[in-house]
């Protein structure tokens, strides 16, 4: 069988050579790099099934690199950074990333992390039934009212799991946030559109926590939508 091959791209050597030998003891083939730019050059060379890539890095940071990744394709991408704020984690997931890990952390929860990932994109498709909606490895009954991530079913409240459903119900398509409203709300809505953007954080948490590879996508000045990173 094939080795995967993993890219890792971080300014401190040590820790490249860290990742390095971790990755390489489990089997993984590993090519590392202090540059972004480095990187993408070798990228369009011989693409690689893993990135893991850190935030604060001269010339080209982990944000920008992410963003030129993903208009590469899907690639998985596992960002590690030394930031932990919450702003930082939602922007990198934002911009595409499959999970965010903070510095210091473990190599072998790292490792964890990766092989989870790889296993979600090598695991064959399964054509689901028309009573279950199917984005990346979530699942929604909606006869059961159940969401299962990574075939674990996970909690959400009524008012997540309309917003859960209705973005899923749409995948894709932008959803203004006065849509989002009279769907989720109704007549129930107490008219402050913040309540949107709080219930939209509360659902990416769980998403994000689940290690979900469904995302929300924030359309600036307008609303959101569903996207699948597969």
């Amino acid at each position: 069988m094939k080795k995967s091959l993993v890219f890792v791209v971080d300014d401190e050597v040590q820790i490249l050579q860290l990742l390095q030998s971790y990755l390489e003891k489990e089997g993984y083939d590993v090519a590392t790099f202090t540059s972004g730019v480095t990187a993408l050059l070798s990228f369009d060379q011989q693409p690689c099934d893993l990135w893991i890539i850190d935030i604060t890095m001269p010339e080209m940071d982990g944000y920008t690199l992410c963003r030129e990744i993903r208009q590469r394709g899907d690639t998985p991408v596992i960002i590690v950074s030394a930031k932990d704020e919450e702003i930082d984690r939602i922007l990198g997931l934002e911009l595409g990333s499959d999970d965010y890990i903070s510095k210091p952390f473990s190599p072998r929860e790292l490792l964890v992390r990766v092989k989870n990932i790889l296993r979600r994109v090598h695991s064959p498709r399964v054509t689901p039934p028309e009573d279950v909606i199917h984005i990346g490895n979530m699942a929604l009954s909606l006869p059961k009212r159940q969401v299962w991530i990574n075939e674990q079913e996970v909690y959400f409240t009524t008012k997540e799991y309309a917003l859960l459903t209705y973005l899923a119900q749409n995948r894709g398509d932008p959803l203004a946030r006065e849509q989002i409203v009279e769907t989720v709300w109704s007549y129930d809505y107490p008219g402050d559109m913040r309540q949107v953007d709080d219930l939209v954080k509360r659902v990416r948490r769980k998403l994000y926590d689940q290690m979900a590879t469904a995302t929300i996508e924030t359309i600036w000045g307008y609303g959101y939508r569903m996207k699948a990173k597969e």
